[in-house]
This record gives C-alpha cells, structure tokens and sequence, in this order.
C-alpha cells in the first residue's frame, strides 16, 4: 500500500501559520519528518487558497524540494491557478488532488493535466455532492475517465477516490466505498485508487482514530485500493501498509470473507481490530464505547 502524507496542510496550527508568514522551516521539518516516516508521497494542502494560491503554491513546492526531492508531491487545493503555476516547478511528475467529476470543475483541470503530464485524482463528488450508492459513484467514475481518455490521458495515471465518510454519522457510506473499489477495475481497466482515509476517523474521539483508519485501510487494500492519504504519524499504519503486520491483515481479510472468529480467544489486540471490522460492516452500530463492549 502506498503512503500519501497528509500533514503538510493548511489545517495546521504550525503549518498553516509558516504557509501565512512564509516560514520555510517548520514546512521543511515535516517534509523531512514525512520522508523519515517512509511515505511515499507528500501532499502540499493549501486549501481553497482564493487570495494568494498562485503564488503560495509553487513556493511552497520549491521550499519543500530544498531538502526533499526524491519523493514526488500532491498538489491538494482547489485553486485551479494554484495547481498550474506549481507544476512548472515540480522535480518529480505531480499528482493533482484532485478532479472533481463535475463538468466545470475538470473541463478547465484536464487540459492542465494532460499539458503537464501530471497524474491526477478523479474524486466523486458529482453535481449533487456526495454520491448515494457505489453505482452512483462508478456512473461518476465512467464520465470523469472518459473525459480524460478523450483528452489522452490514460487511466494508468488517474487515481480514483470514490471518497471516505465518518463512521459515526455515514456508516452505510463505507461499504458503498468497498464495493465501489472493487469495481473499479472492470469499469476503469489499470486505473489506480486512493483515499482520504482519515475522513473515517474525523468525529471519533482522538484515541480511537488510528484503529479505525487502519482497519479500513486493510478492508479497503483487500478490494483492491493501491494507496491511501494517511498520518505520517501513525507508525502502525506505515508498519501494516508495508507488510509488517501480516497478522492483522490476516485476521481482516478472514473476517471479510466471513470467517467469525472467537473474539474472546483471540489477543486484546486482535479483539480490537476484530471489534473495529464488525463496526465498519454495520453488523454493530457505532458508538464511542465499541472496543469497552
């Protein structure tokens, strides 16, 4: 599974105040913390960026490339100007995150895509927002792909994001998402696939996010995801996205293929992840309390 470092974001108390005040130094720790941490690409999230984008973004690039430049970059804002300007300067082939499957949004954004040669993720958000079912989002992903192929893009350098909602309030959502994922490759032949992946976590309390992301990480990579914008913080994460941790992947992928196992035979630690798999799935309902049940 591939790593896309989600940190270097706007969101940020210290990240976003160095992108405001144009501070080179915390923007680079974490470019240089993210590296340390094995992700595979680094994600540059300006956010809307309405005022100054165009020019933030391509600093912010530059600034980064300064200390680490073997890994390649996410460009993540939706200021159109923004994405152009910073691709001139990118050592490495970009990834444009992302290309919504509206009309006015990638009628203006695969044009720069195919210029540049930069991969992009197609994210399903369609006109009416956030996609009912995963037959709304393959519907979305058909129209979106073959605007880009019409354009000479080839889906090997399209990342579908059919789009992580939180398990505490779009439950049914994320089995819609896995489902979708494993469609993906009979409606978009060599097409990749990527998430959001803390989106499911963004509600819980702060002790319960790394579990439930990196559950869903693995329920997700079964149907077939390649790579997944995650906490570079999260060592675990990392440990099972590369192979570390067979044993979970084990104990998620039987459970999926309806192996139940005993939970009280098994580690408090395969309980957990157990517990975490049957919450995903919707065969218990969702509260704070479900690893205490």
């Amino acid at each position: 599974m591939l790593l896309l470092g989600e940190s270097l974001n706007v969101i940020s108390k210290k990240i976003g105040t160095a992108f405001r005040e144009r501070d080179p130094k915390p923007i680079q720790e974490e470019a240089l913390l993210q590296k340390k941490r094995g992700m595979d690409f680094i994600d540059i999230n300006l956010g809307p960026a309405k005022k100054d984008g165009h020019e933030l973004m391509p600093w912010v690039v530059q600034v980064v490339q300064e200390v680490v430049d073997d890994i390649p970059l996410v460009l993540d804002t939706s200021n159109i100007d923004a994405i152009a300007a910073a691709i001139k300067v990118c050592k490495q082939t970009p990834i444009i995150n992302s290309i919504m499957a509206r009309p006015e949004r990638y009628n203006r954004m695969i044009p720069i895509a195919a210029e540049s040669g930069a991969d992009f993720i197609a994210l399903m958000w369609g006109p009416d927002g956030l996609p009912r079912d995963e037959n709304e989002r393959a519907a979305l992903c058909v129209e979106l792909l073959y605007a880009a192929n019409e354009a000479g893009i080839p889906n090997e350098k399209i990342w579908v994001d059919g789009i992580v909602t939180p398990v505490n309030i779009q439950q049914p959502q994320l089995i819609c998402l896995m489902e979708f994922q494993a469609m993906i490759q009979d409606i978009a032949p060599g097409a990749k696939s990527t998430c959001g992946l803390s989106n499911i976590s963004n509600g819980p309390p702060d002790h319960l996010r790394p579990i439930l992301n990196q559950t869903y990480m693995v329920m997700l990579e079964k149907k077939g995801m390649v790579s997944v914008i995650a906490d570079p913080l999260d060592t675990k994460l990392a440990d099972i996205a590369k192979g570390k941790r067979q044993d979970i992947v084990d104990l998620i992928y039987g459970m999926m293929d309806g192996n139940e196992p005993n939970i009280k035979s098994l580690s408090k630690e395969h309980q957990d992840y157990a517990k975490t798999v049957n919450i995903i799935l919707g065969k218990a309902l969702y509260s704070d309390s479900w690893l205490e049940i």
